[in-house]
């Protein structure tokens, strides 16, 4: 059966609506394709394979750890299970069964935190997920991915559903822009350079991505010529990119809408940790979310922001 035509505008998209529709275009494509969800599929939108493809779509309920326990099994069947929660329930409430079942025993199970980090505002500080990608990044054998827009979430979504092995694929829930063309080459494990620079190399991944690169752009006014990198693709880390793009300018910054704590700072620290290149990081400090703030306030209050980018460029600087 042909794919209907793509509804989704990537000008402007929300990570999880692309991915939902990649998945159902998948679907008809590969018929081992199956996916669960706990009770969210509106929400991840994996409701729209469960449309087109009822007799391979499984609700589980608000059951995680059963829901991995079962994708193990239809792993070993042989099918790709896509298994669909928001980020914060998959990877904290499940992560025994994802770590014994899934990653230690290394079976092709896709995971998909959707709403991550910050931008399930309306839920408040439980629903929140800043510790996700340390949760992920720590378990042997795991691929992590955080696409930075609309084209990358739909190149990413095909490219692990060939992919062999365990993966982590985080979703943010508000639409974004188009950072990448739609003929972006994404591979994974491959860090790529949006904008060249001389002074100061900007390591992001996410929603980070465009904040990154509008502060970049604000740098440029003042002189200050910053490389903006995309690290897509947290584990394995483009160790051999992260390097020589550092080494490249000579200093560092990286932004995620993550944990300080194990995160993508924490991978690039590692990577070079055998230079004297000074890096500074931006995240959200030892601290949970918090309710009573839209989006933007929520960025604002954990420095999130272009100006708190520019500023610590500033002080990498120094």
């Amino acid at each position: 059966m042909a794919d209907p035509p793509s509804k989704i505008t990537e000008e402007m998209a929300a990570p999880r609506e692309v991915y939902g529709e990649t998945l159902a275009e998948l679907g008809g494509e590969n018929q081992r394709i199956v996916v669960l969800d706990a009770d969210l599929h509106n929400s991840t939108r994996s409701v729209l394979f469960a449309k087109r493809f009822p007799e391979r779509f499984f609700e589980v309920g608000i059951a995680e750890q059963n829901m991995i326990g079962t994708a193990a099994g239809l792993a070993l069947a042989g099918f790709v299970p896509f298994v669909n929660s928001f980020a914060v329930f998959l990877t904290g409430r499940a992560y025994d069964q994802i770590r014994v079942s899934v990653a230690y025993s290394n079976l092709n199970v896709k995971l998909c935190g959707s709403s991550a980090g910050l931008s399930d505002t309306g839920d408040g500080a439980t629903h929140q997920s800043i510790e996700d990608i340390s949760l992920m990044r720590s378990l042997p054998n795991m691929t992590v991915i955080v696409p930075a827009d609309g084209v990358e979430t739909r190149k990413a979504t095909r490219e692990i559903a060939h992919h062999k092995g365990p993966v982590y694929l985080r979703l943010s829930r508000l639409e974004v822009p188009a950072l990448v063309s739609p003929d972006y080459g994404f591979e994974i494990g491959k860090a790529v350079s949006l904008r060249e620079g001389r002074d100061v190399t900007i390591f992001a991944c996410g929603t980070m991505v465009k904040i990154a690169l509008d502060g970049a752009s604000d740098l440029a006014q003042e002189k200050i010529s910053a490389q903006v990198v995309n690290v897509s693709t947290i584990k394995p880390l483009d160790e051999e990119n992260v390097i020589r793009f550092a080494r490249g300018t000579g200093s560092v910054v990286v932004a995620e809408e993550h944990s300080i704590i194990g995160g993508l700072g924490s991978a690039v620290l590692e990577a070079l940790s055998g230079d004297r290149i000074p890096v500074q990081c931006i995240g959200i400090p030892d601290s949970f979310g918090q309710s009573s703030l839209d989006y933007a306030q929520l960025l604002s209050a954990y420095q999130l922001t272009k100006e708190h980018i520019v500023e610590k460029v500033r002080s990498v600087l120094k």
